[in-house]
C-alpha cells in the first residue's frame, strides 16, 4: 500500500502563529514522548514510522510549504508540489500520476489518502493499514476510515451506513451528510453513522481511469503543465460522494481536529509556552509567546494569549474560531518562516516616501546546511555575522566568515553561505521592491558552488587575488 499525505491550507484560525507561509500543521506546540516540542506533521510522521508506513508515503503540498516540510521531516521525504494552489481532488490526482508515471506503481496497488495534521492515537494508523485488505475483500471502489462519534457535532461530516448489514469487519456506505444541525446529528448517531475524518483508500487505477475519462494525461510532467486549468474542487465532492460502491471501517479511539485555539490548547501540556507569567486566578488560560518580550496575564480565565512577530491575539477560548473572519483582510508579509536550511524572522520593514524600502531580518542557518547560490535584481544586502562560523561565496570566490564580519552584497552579485556550525546573521535589504520573489537561484547545493568557484579560480589564475568585500 502507498500513502498520499495532504498538506495544505493557511491555518488562519491559529493566527498569529499560523499564516500563509506557516500552516497549523507546522506549529511546534505539542509535546512528544521525550518532552520535546513537536508539530502536528512531525507527530503524524513519527506515528507512520512506528507502523512502517512512512517509507511508502509521498506528501502532496504547495510550493510555499516545501521548505518547511524538509526542515521538519528531512530532505529524503518524497514531495509532490502543486504548481498553483487548487483543492484536494487536483492534488490527489497529481500525486496519483506521480506514483504511476515516475515511481511506476501498478494500477492495482492500493493507495490511502490522509491529512498530515490528524491528531489520533497510534491505533488509528493500524486501521489505516487495514484499508488495503478491506478494499480488496469488499471489491469496493473506495474504503474509508470513520470515527465513532463522541457527541452530536455540527462541525463534521457523517458517513451513513446501509441498514440490515451482516456483521462484517466493514460497513457498506449508504450516503454522506455534511455538517448537520445538532438534532439531525443525534439521529445520525442513532443510525450508527461515523464522522468522516478524510481518510480513504482506492486502487491507483480507479483514479487514473477518472483522469482518462475527462481527457487528462496520466503522465506527471504533462499533468503539471495542465494543472492551472484543473477545477478547484474537493476529492469528497468530485469522487467520494459520487462513488456507488463505498465501504468504511470503524475507529473508536481518540480523534481531534486541532484547527482552532480552543481545541489546540486542550493538547498543549503547559499553560505557558515562551516568555510569560500567569497569575493563579487565571484558570484554563494559555499563553503562547514566540516573542522575546514577556506576556503577563492577570485575572482572565479561559482565554488564549498568542503572540508572534505577525501579531498578538487575546481571545476567549470559545470565541477563538472566529479569528479567521477577523484577519481575512490582513495582507502583511509573513514575519517568521522555517526553511529547508533553517529559519528567518523579520525584525523591521520601513517604506520611505521616495520609494526606497529597508527590510531587516535575523537569519539562522543549521550547521551543515546552506542557502542557495543566488542573486537579486532589485536590492542590495548587508549581512552582519553574529554567531557561528561558515563559508560565504561572493561572485565565485569563497571566504571564511565568523562573528563580527560584515558582508556587502551589491545588486546583481552572486552570493550564498554554508554553515559549518549553527550560524546566525542580521541581513539588511535595501531596494525598491523587497519581495521574496526577487531571487534568481543559480545552484541549490554547496557542492555545486564549490566546484563552480574552483573552476572560476582556475580561469583567472595568475591575474592576482580578488579584492575582499568583507568589512
Amino acid at each position: 500500500m502507498r500513502l498520499i499525505l495532504l498538506s495544505g491550507g493557511s491555518g488562519k484560525r491559529l493566527w498569529p502563529l499560523s499564516n500563509d507561509a506557516r500552516s497549523k500543521q507546522f506549529l511546534k506546540v505539542l509535546e512528544n514522548k521525550d518532552g520535546d516540542s513537536e508539530s502536528m506533521v512531525q507527530r503524524v510522521w513519527g506515528q507512520l514510522e512506528a507502523v512502517e508506513l512512512a517509507d511508502s508515503a509521498v506528501v502532496a503540498t504547495s510550493k510555499s510549504q516545501v521548505d518547511m516540510i524538509q526542515n521538519q521531516l528531512g530532505d529524503s521525504v518524497k514531495i509532490v508540489v502543486e504548481p498553483v494552489r487548487r483543492d484536494t481532488y487536483p492534488a490527489i490526482a497529481l500525486a496519483a500520476t506521480y506514483l504511476y508515471s515516475v515511481e511506476h506503481v501498478s494500477p492495482n496497488e492500493v493507495v490511502a489518502v490522509l491529512p498530515v495534521d490528524s491528531f489520533v492515537d497510534d491505533r488509528f494508523f493500524q486501521r489505516v493499514k487495514e484499508l488495503e485488505n478491506v478494499l480488496i475483500s469488499s471489491e469496493a471502489d473506495l474504503a474509508l476510515v470513520g470515527v465513532t462519534p463522541t457527541y452530536p457535532s455540527e462541525k463534521y461530516g457523517y458517513i451513513v451506513p446501509e441498514t440490515n448489514q451482516d456483521d462484517h469487519s466493514y460497513v457498506r456506505v449508504s450516503h454522506f451528510r455534511e455538517k448537520p444541525q445538532e438534532e439531525q446529528a443525534r439521529k445520525l448517531i442513532a443510525q450508527q453513522a461515523l464522522w468522516n475524518c478524510g481518510v480513504f483508500a482506492f486502487k491507483l487505477g480507479y483514479i487514473l481511469a477518472k483522469l482518462e475519462e475527462i481527457g487528462l494525461p496520466l503522465d506527471y510532467l504533462k499533468l503539471i503543465n495542465k494543472y492551472a486549468s484543473l477545477p478547484k474542487i474537493s476529492f469528497d465532492y468530485e469522487v467520494v460522494e459520487k462513488a456507488k460502491n463505498v465501504v468504511a471501517i470503524r475507529y473508536d479511539g481518540e480523534w481531534k481536529d486541532l484547527g482552532t485555539w480552543n481545541t489546540l490548547t486542550e493538547e498543549i501540556a503547559a499553560p505557558i509556552s515562551g516568555n510569560g507569567v500567569l497569575c493563579e486566578e487565571s484558570l484554563g488560560t494559555h499563553i503562547i509567546n514566540e516573542l522575546d518580550i514577556p506576556v503577563v496575564v492577570l485575572g482572565l480565565s479561559n482565554v488564549v494569549v498568542a503572540a508572534s512577530a505577525d501579531g498578538i491575539l487575546v481571545t476567549d477560548k470559545q470565541a477563538s474560531p472566529r479569528i479567521k473572519e477577523m484577519v481575512k483582510g490582513f495582507t502583511q508579509r509573513p514575519m517568521f518562516e522555517e526553511r529547508r536550511w533553517g529559519w528567518y524572522r523579520v525584525l523591521d520593514h520601513v517604506k520611505y516616501d521616495h520609494g526606497q524600502e529597508v527590510l531587516t531580518k535575523r537569519i539562522g542557518v543549521i550547521a551543515g546546511k546552506s542557502l542557495s547560490y543566488q542573486l537579486h535584481y532589485l536590492r542590495s544586502e548587508v549581512w552582519t555575522i553574529t554567531n557561528g562560523e561558515g563559508e560565504f561565496a561572493l561572485d565565485d570566490v569563497i571566504y571564511q566568515v565568523k562573528p563580527g564580519d560584515v558582508l556587502h552584497i551589491p545588486v546583481g552579485a552572486k552570493h550564498g553561505v554554508r554553515a559549518r556550525t549553527d550560524l546566525e546573521f542580521i541581513e539588511v535589504q535595501a531596494g525598491t521592491d523587497l519581495v521574496e520573489g526577487d531571487i534568481v537561484r543559480i545552484f541549490m547545493s554547496w557542492d555545486e558552488v564549490e566546484v563552480h568557484c574552483k573552476l572560476a579560480r582556475e580561469w583567472v589564475s595568475g591575474t592576482g587575488e580578488p579584492g575582499s568585500k568583507i568589512g
